[in-house]
């Protein structure tokens, strides 16, 4: 097998391709021949020692992948050779084979697509974990997505309309504010030049949105939750900005407001009953066409770093996906 090995985590251009023996699946864990692995925000973080998980070196990074069954290991009754699964491990997806827990992998249902599969189980979980479960949205209610051309924020758009809410989409540029409005989105707010507080305040006729779900962080959570409606609840679902914002404690207070932390990786191995089911109905909502990965873009695994590359340079809309 070949892999893109993390040795030091000082950044990106310390992975090298390198070939590796081909491990086999120990107790409860299955041996994947990897299709095709999406690239995702906190597998930059990673690589240069700055992610909250720190495994040990040497590591393939590459959090969620998709591939077919090679081999399992004992006490793996739900899945079998010849299989086609997606997995969620946090690391292992960069390369063409990688060990996984049988508890992580999503058995694919007939039809679903490799590249999508690579792009579903971590943005669809981290969304409707938040949106369903920890923000409780009901139908007729308004969310405000921030950062919602990306790949959580384009699975925010569509798990709200699914649930039959209005969505306010803001994005730094006319062309993702388009790409979100192809997607279902009811209003869209480009952050870049328009005020973000009077943009909110025009969208929702004053009142302000009842969700902000924001993977952003920095410089807009602050006038978001401002503008948020009483009784709302705003969603800290990561910093792809950067800096981690300090909100007065006032603002929940005069606004009713509650501050509600969103960390899916944690739900899912806490929580492993209710995350397969959130799994199970997004499947299902996928086979109906309700939601569907936006790909920005495959490219080849071998051309990984010009995928992190891109994806540095804030113009993915949707997800990369890496393909063997």
């Amino acid at each position: 097998m070949h892999a893109w090995l993390c040795e030091t985590p000082t950044g990106v251009d310390a992975l090298t391709w390198k070939e590796l023996p081909t491990p086999q699946p120990g107790p409860g864990e299955v041996l994947v021949e990897i299709k095709a692995a999406s690239l995702n925000f906190p597998d930059l973080l990673i690589v240069q020692n700055k992610y909250q998980m720190k495994p040990a070196l040497p590591f393939v990074p590459g959090s969620e992948y998709a591939g077919v069954v090679q081999a399992v290991g004992d006490g793996v009754a739900h899945l079998q050779v010849g299989q086609a699964v997606a997995c969620m491990p946090g690391t292992g997806g960069f390369g063409t084979h990688a060990i996984a827990p049988a508890a992580l992998c999503m058995p694919l249902p007939a039809g679903f697509p490799m590249v999508d599969a690579a792009a579903f189980i971590l943005v669809y979980g981290t969304s409707h974990h938040a949106l369903i479960d920890r923000a409780q949205l009901k139908a007729g209610e308004t969310v405000l997505v921030l950062g919602a051309a990306g790949g959580v924020g384009t699975s925010a758009i569509q798990i709200a309309k699914a649930v039959g809410a209005r969505v306010i989409a803001a994005a730094s540029t006319d062309e993702k504010c388009a790409l979100c409005r192809a997607i279902g989105a009811d209003a869209t707010i480009n952050y870049t030049t328009e005020n973000l507080r009077e943009a909110i305040k025009a969208a929702t006729n004053g009142k302000g949105p009842d969700v902000v779900y924001d993977p952003v962080g920095g410089d807009f959570a602050e006038p978001a939750f401002r503008s948020i409606a009483w009784r709302g609840r705003y969603l800290v679902v990561g910093f792809a900005s950067g800096p981690i914002p300090a909100l007065p404690l006032n603002l929940m207070l005069l606004k009713g407001a509650s501050l509600v932390g969103v960390f899916w990786g944690d739900f899912a191995k806490r929580e492993a009953k209710a995350n397969s089911a959130a799994l199970a109905e997004l499947a299902q909502w996928y086979a109906q066409g309700k939601v569907k990965p936006v790909i920005d873009s495959t490219v080849p695994m071998t051309d990984l770093k010009a995928a992190y590359a891109h994806m540095g340079s804030r113009g993915v809309k949707g997800k990369l996906v890496m393909v063997n």
